[in-house]
């Protein structure tokens, strides 16, 4: 059977965006491969050596099925009222807390992704 890669794009231009979600995920196990897009690595060299980042803002990006939690630990790792931390929660993308140190910045992402919340460090 002759590989024809012109069918294959045209049966995934009807596909469903489920499909194709589950079509890549089949590749993946299959291949053991991943689809994500690789991470550069900054290497040190010369006088442009890469400086360590010391702090972090961390924003959720999807507040999840389960807002009235992401309300709540928001209000519990800023210390907000209700409104300001609904409203956080309510506008995402939004930062929760800038300038926090690595350690810090990753004990608030566990707490909001246990809630179901979508968490980025920048």
């Amino acid at each position: 059977m002759a590989f024809d890669k012109d069918a294959i794009i045209d049966s995934l231009k009807e596909a469903s965006i489920s499909d194709l979600n589950d079509l890549v995920k089949a590749i993946e196990e299959e291949f053991d491969v991943s689809a994500s897009a690789p991470v550069a690595v900054a290497g040190a060299a010369g006088g442009d050596a890469a400086v360590a980042k010391d702090s972090y803002d961390v924003e959720l990006t999807e507040s999840g099925d389960q807002k009235v939690k992401a309300i709540k630990a928001v209000r519990d790792i800023t210390g907000l009222g209700l409104k300001d931390a609904k409203g956080l929660v309510d506008n995402v993308p939004s930062i929760i807390k800038e300038g926090v140190s690595e350690d810090e910045a990753n004990d608030m992402k566990a707490k909001l992704e246990e809630v179901g919340g979508v968490v980025t460090l920048k």
